[in-house]
């Protein structure tokens, strides 16, 4: 639904890791959410080559966002979200994902592996595949962690509500009547992930009107557009991509926020559960980066347990 191309030319980024199936890992996941692109899904960086070792995308050179381009990036990413088939299972990894190696999370030299299992609910997926692997690397786990984990999983948190009536997938009947409030009910689909959506993993850049100005016309400035890179991605909940995006801070986030909602009305409550969303991504960075990040963790689980 863009407007116009960016101009990249033959410029390139050569990423190199010393786990083997990284480079591969990332590939599949941007191949994956590109799917979504030509539907109106958010732009998503080229793959150029990939191998064993290295990873080659196009350089992104960047802009700066404006609220409009921030809104059309939060209608993009709704449109991603919305965009996987029907019966896609929570955990689901993307169909070029090197056979039996483990997702991985975490900056390229401290890649953490995930489980890679599939559940109903996304409750019992996010405890099974990614907070229990995390629990293990802690020398102690505080009950009130333990008791968070443990609500997650029951499905009390799931969230639900609207399941809207458009898009290729995840929008209708997916084992059970809509807003039950059973556990057992998926009354969130899964979404198509980008699944690490801080700041530093959404670039911006300029994309340039594709036909050129009429002789005599005063023709029009570029757009910006946000451009996905390094993702963890994942069939998963889409208030999960949200809850990151506030995690850390994002330019003009209340314009994405409200994009978004224009094109997929968030259930009730999500603004409740951002702590529920942002535990995960608060206990890895305590397990990679120390005890700086415990306070805040432990607070989540609070928030987690307080609704």
């Amino acid at each position: 639904m863009r407007s116009g191309a960016p101009r990249v030319g033959t410029m390139s980024v050569r990423k190199t890791s010393r786990t083997t199936a990284a480079p591969r890992i990332e590939a599949a996941g941007l191949r994956w959410l590109a799917e979504a692109v030509p539907d109106g899904g958010a732009a998503v960086v080229r793959v150029l080559d990939v191998d064993d070792d290295a990873l080659t995308v196009e350089t992104v050179v960047e802009a700066r966002p404006d609220r409009m381009s921030a809104a059309a990036f939060g209608a993009a990413l709704a449109r991603t979200h919305r965009s996987l088939p029907a019966g896609t299972a929570f955990g689901a990894l993307p169909p070029g994902h090197p056979p039996g190696e483990p997702p991985l999370f975490g900056p390229a030299g401290q890649l953490l592996p995930m489980g890679s299992g599939t559940h109903p609910s996304w409750g019992s997926f996010l405890a099974a595949e990614r907070l229990d692997p995390l629990l293990e690397r802690l020398t102690a786990v505080p009950p009130v962690l333990r008791a968070a984990r443990d609500r997650i999983s029951s499905g009390d948190l799931d969230g639900g509500g609207t399941c809207g009536t458009g898009g290729t997938g995840g929008t209708g009947d997916a084992g059970g009547a809509r807003g039950t409030g059973q556990a057992t009910d998926p009354v969130e689909p899964p979404s198509r992930l980008h699944g690490d959506l801080w700041s530093g993993n959404l670039l911006w850049r300029r994309v340039f009107p594709e036909e050129p100005a009429a002789a005599g016309s005063p023709g029009r400035d570029a757009d910006v557009e946000g451009v996905l890179i390094d993702p963890f991605a994942h069939a998963g909940h889409r208030e999960s991509d949200l809850a990151m995006m506030q995690l850390f801070g994002l330019p003009h986030l209340d314009a994405v926020v409200a994009g978004y909602q224009a094109q997929w009305p968030l259930a009730p409550g999500w603004e409740e559960r951002v702590p529920v969303h942002q535990l995960f991504y608060l206990l890895g960075h305590w397990v990679l980066f120390g005890d700086g990040y415990a306070a805040a963790t432990l607070r989540c689980c609070e928030a987690t347990l307080a609704l």
